[in-house]
């Protein structure tokens, strides 16, 4: 260190001692506190400046050590009784930084002679994420100094420290929203609160009405003058089963179509029959169409109506419905109605002298128009399985259902028709076919069982119809003289088809 003198009324001097003259001070800049281990050079007190006479300082004179304090090795400050004075034109103390960056905490002491310790940058990233170096630092003739902290404020100093790059604020996280609570079953002792949706879900199933209406049940109670309820028995349970089927919602236009080339087999009847079941059961919206390819008899089985008007008025009138102007009103000049079957007939020619025969684009034109007004087609077929419309009603069926009447001719003629739809790849339609077999007046020298366990195998059901006397008189039916053993046979029919529907 380069030592320096002070002006007189700025060095303290002997303890005790202290300048009582007003006009001897002169103020001198006081150099800043040098780093530990960096050399400070500070130039001589600046030439011009006169000095008070008590204390002359010259170049005879002789340098005055600097009183320092041992602790940091600076002078210890004068006592100041007012600001001092700045000097004008005075050279800034010279002070020689180091060869690399300032470091953030103080170089620790080398014994001399050793090369001094390279010292990191600001930026430089800690000690975990630096790639190690190619030599070994310190050597192995040094000694490690000890571990410091890795950052350490760094002493007050005159000249403004480097800047460096402060680490960018962390993004600020919005508040999300809360997670959605699933309900979880109640644990022991909580209590359980219903929901809205649970609350309307009970209208999907409808309880069972537990009173009877029928047998010895219903009579026990209108005896009682309902005191006494007894439940349904099981063959009104069953009714009420078969009921709901046939009312069910289908979910659009479904057509059935009944089959066997064999006349006398029952078709017609079971066309009627059919649709009086579904329309007295559902409330209308029921068509049974005869799309013989000739002269078909379901007009003159059915009950007749103000006009005699067929299928072939209806296709030659069908421009009158390609708009949307059609109404179901228009079409009933066409149809005859059923009374209390609840269903309309579409019959076909009745003349035996009638043109040609009808063809698969007819059919098509003719179902296109029927099928705005009707949410069940029942469509009775003729005996030629190989007729354009005959293979069109095919194609276009929902649910085939297959007749005969009990005897082996008819129930053959019904197999070889089976073997037919399933070699021209009709095989889903055969599976779910359902098997009407009509009952006789007499059962003799019938194997109806042999029927039955043939087509049991072969369709999705088999069902035998009970001999109706008026069915078997050719007659136009009436629906109100059927007989209960009839009508509940039916149902069960009608039950069955409309599971596959």
């Amino acid at each position: 260190m380069t030592e320096f003198e002070w002006p007189p009324d700025e060095i303290a001097g002997p303890p005790g001692e202290e300048s009582k003259a007003p006009g001897n001070r002169a103020s001198a800049q006081v150099p800043p506190a040098p780093l530990a281990g960096v050399p400070v050079a500070v130039s001589g007190p600046p030439s011009g400046i006169p000095l008070s006479s008590p204390q002359p300082l010259g170049d005879s004179a002789p340098p005055r050590p600097v009183t320092t304090d041992p602790g940091n090795g600076l002078p210890p400050p004068p006592p100041r009784q007012q600001p001092a004075i700045p000097l004008n034109n005075t050279p800034p103390i010279p002070v020689t930084p180091p060869s690399a960056p300032i470091p953030l905490r103080p170089t620790p002491l080398q014994p001399p002679g050793a090369p001094p310790p390279p010292t990191p940058s600001v930026n430089a990233r800690p000690a975990a994420e630096q790639t190690p170096p190619n030599h070994t630092w310190p050597p192995a003739n040094q000694t490690t100094p000890p571990a410091r902290p890795a950052f350490e404020p760094a002493p007050p100093m005159s000249v403004p420290p480097p800047a460096f790059t402060q680490p960018a604020p962390a993004p600020r996280q919005m508040p999300s929203a809360p997670p959605t609570s699933i309900p979880l079953p109640p644990q022991a002792g909580e209590v359980y609160l219903p929901t809205a949706e649970e609350f309307a879900r009970r209208r999907a199933t409808r309880p069972p009405d537990p009173v009877a209406h029928m047998g010895v049940q219903a009579a026990i109670r209108k005896g009682t003058f309902g005191l006494l309820n007894l439940s349904p028995g099981q063959r009104e349970q069953e009714l009420r089963r078969q009921t709901d089927l046939v009312r069910r919602n289908f979910g659009g236009l479904r057509q059935i179509t009944i089959v066997n080339p064999k006349g006398g087999a029952g078709k017609t009847c079971a066309v009627l029959l059919l649709a009086m079941t579904f329309g007295r059961k559902r409330g209308g919206y029921v068509l049974a169409w005869d799309n013989n390819e000739t002269q078909g008899t379901l007009g003159m089985r059915s009950q007749q109506d103000f006009h005699s008007r067929t299928v072939r008025d209806l296709l030659r009138d069908l421009h009158q419905f390609q708009g949307v102007n059609s109404r179901v009103g228009d079409l009933s000049q066409y149809v005859r109605a059923q009374g209390d079957g609840m269903f309309e007939v579409l019959a076909s020619d009745e003349s035996a002298t009638a043109g040609e025969m009808l063809t698969a684009d007819a059919f098509a034109e003719i179902r296109e128009v029927v099928s705005r007004f009707y949410k069940l087609i029942m469509v009775d077929t003729g005996n030629n399985v190989r007729a354009e419309n005959w293979q069109a009603a095919i194609d276009a069926t929902d649910q085939l259902v297959v007749t005969m009447s009990a005897r082996n001719d008819s129930a053959e003629t019904a197999a070889r028709m089976l073997d037919h739809l399933e070699q021209t790849g009709r095989q889903r339609l055969v599976r779910q076919a359902v098997t009407i077999v009509s009952m006789p007046p007499s059962r003799k020298e019938l194997d109806i069982p042999a029927i039955e366990r043939h087509f049991a195998a072969r369709t999705r059901a088999v069902l035998t119809a009970p001999y109706e006397r008026m069915l078997d008189s050719g007659e136009p039916i009436d629906y109100a003289r059927l007989s209960a053993e009839s009508q509940d046979a039916w149902l069960a029919v009608a039950a069955a088809v409309a599971e596959g529907l």
